[in-house]
């Protein structure tokens, strides 16, 4: 059981509203996290099945944290039952993990099949410059990237946003718009966007399913309210319109997406959706000093339209901050250095106890120079993701084909990979053919006046291949090989040993 005598009262007191709308405005460093999580435990506490109650966030990364906060709250729900089977748990994901669910279940109804693949935002890119090259759009004012960002804003409702674009680029994006939905369609594929639209769409055409979703999820928790779209704010309206047991988090202070199309709206008129809302202001913030909360709150206060906190903290007014203005990059680093070199001597405030933040990664060249030529050691927090790897994405667009062997965008990249003699011009060739035909790349290399059309090397390479995706997507398939782990491993080494 949650013990909840350890909340401070504003903290107890959101935790305790169980019914109802309630809005929780929690300022930076105010508990937000442990409230949450109390809460979900106090639900489950008080009777409440714990699979009726859902909490969606932005990150994997939150998510997680939540359910292990939980888990040592109520240790029962990680244990496993005596007949071995999982206990019945509280969902707890990022929104469009939650659709992934729903779709999963129901997307058949939308056309669609189950096993659709999401496409990143590289596979995205590769997807509009498939369609600009066969359109003959290529050229050096033409921007992908500027492109795709305007697809997303389209889908988002972001029409009035769009309007700030270069005109130019505005209608290339307006003109391959339907191009750009029926190619992702023909591979049984869907961006991120579309992960929360078809599953809105699928509420509106089929009320059945938006009944059992509401059924299911009778408690329901947003975190970072602040940082919702128009199309999460209608995803979490139409869960929570007759139940009404909704309970976001979230702090107008802290918004700063709206870049990306984050409504602050959304947490600003809560009561024109929710005219009976309880709202709880959490105040009391637990990692800074009164210094500089007092700087914050003076800011944050020129704000024009907020909900008014005013934050404090029990940890004393600290030390008085510091202010310097540099004129160069360079000069900038060197005092960062210096202060860091004058900690450690003048107050013994050893090297593992600075931290130096950036907003983006270019920014430390000249920090990292400076702190080399001072002979400071340092570790450097980011680079490179994981997933971002070249042979990791490759591993993955390969799994992508195999469960989906018309995904073109998958296919085009790992054709070649490694080696198997299958040129760029080859490729360029398959997919011209395979547009002429309005088939996918593979069934164009499947076709066989589309092979004689090769010379008889390439023709061989191409039935090596087409043989090699249909014996593994065989084996793969095989009832024996889904319960048996080591015939995926198996592949996963020899591919990684292949590509190095």
């Amino acid at each position: 059981m949650a013990n909840l005598s350890s909340l401070n009262p504003q903290q107890r007191q959101a935790a305790e509203t169980l019914h109802g709308p309630i809005l929780i405005l929690a300022g930076a460093g105010t508990g937000k996290t442990r409230v949450i999580t109390y809460r979900i435990a106090h639900l489950i506490d008080q009777g409440v099945p714990p699979e009726n109650i859902l909490a969606v966030t932005f990150t994997n990364k939150a998510a997680r944290e939540m359910q292990e906060r939980i888990h040592k709250l109520l240790p029962h729900l990680k244990a496993r039952k005596r007949d071995g089977e999982p206990p019945k748990r509280p969902t707890l994901c990022t929104f469009h993990s939650l659709c992934v669910r729903i779709l999963r279940a129901h997307i058949e109804a939308l056309g669609y099949k189950r096993n659709f693949v999401i496409y990143d935002e590289s596979e995205q890119l590769a997807a509009v410059k498939k369609i600009l090259s066969s359109i003959s759009a290529k050229g050096e004012k033409t921007d992908p990237g500027a492109i795709l960002a305007l697809l997303s804003k389209f889908k988002n409702g972001g029409e009035a946003s769009a309007a700030f674009a270069d005109p130019s680029v505005r209608a290339l994006a307006q003109h391959i718009r339907t191009r750009y939905e029926s190619a992702l369609r023909a591979c049984n594929a869907v961006d991120f966007d579309d992960l929360i639209l078809l599953t809105l769409r699928l509420f509106n055409e089929f009320p059945d399913v938006l009944e059992a979703c509401r059924a299911k999820y009778r408690y329901v928790m947003a975190d970072e309210y602040q940082d919702t779209n128009g199309s999460q704010f209608q995803l979490i309206h139409a869960l929570t319109l007759k139940h009404r047991n909704l309970c976001v988090v979230g702090d107008d202070d802290q918004s700063i997406y709206g870049w990306r199309g984050a409504e602050i709206a959304n947490l600003l008129d809560l009561e024109k959706h929710y005219p009976e809302v309880k709202i709880v202001k959490l105040e009391q913030n637990y990692r800074s000093t009164n210094t500089i909360l007092t700087a914050a709150n003076a800011l944050i206060k020129n704000n024009t339209r907020r909900r008014a906190k005013q934050l404090w903290s029990q940890k004393g007014q600290g030390t008085k901050i510091l202010l310097r203005a540099c004129s160069n990059e360079e000069e900038e680093a060197t005092e960062l250095v210096g202060q860091i070199e004058f900690a450690r001597l003048a107050h013994r405030i050893s090297w593992k106890e600075n931290a130096i933040l950036f907003r983006t990664n270019i920014q430390s060249r000249p920090i990292e120079t400076a702190l080399r030529k001072a002979g400071v050691r340092y570790h450097l927090i980011g680079g490179q993701s994981f997933f971002d790897r070249r042979e990791i994405r490759d591993f993955l667009a390969y799994l992508k084909m195999f469960i989906n062997p018309h995904d073109d965008i998958s296919l085009l990249r790992i054709a070649n990979t490694p080696a198997r003699g299958l040129s760029d011009v080859t490729m360029e060739r398959l997919l011209a053919a395979s547009q002429e035909r309005q088939c996918s790349v593979f069934a164009a290399m499947k076709n066989p006046l589309v092979q004689s059309s090769f010379q008889k090397r390439t023709q061989e390479c191409l039935a090596t291949f087409v043989e090699f995706v249909e014996r593994t997507r065989a084996t793969l398939a095989d009832p024996a090989a889904q319960h048996e782990p080591k015939v995926l491993q198996a592949w996963a080494d020899h591919f990684l040993d292949e590509s190095g």
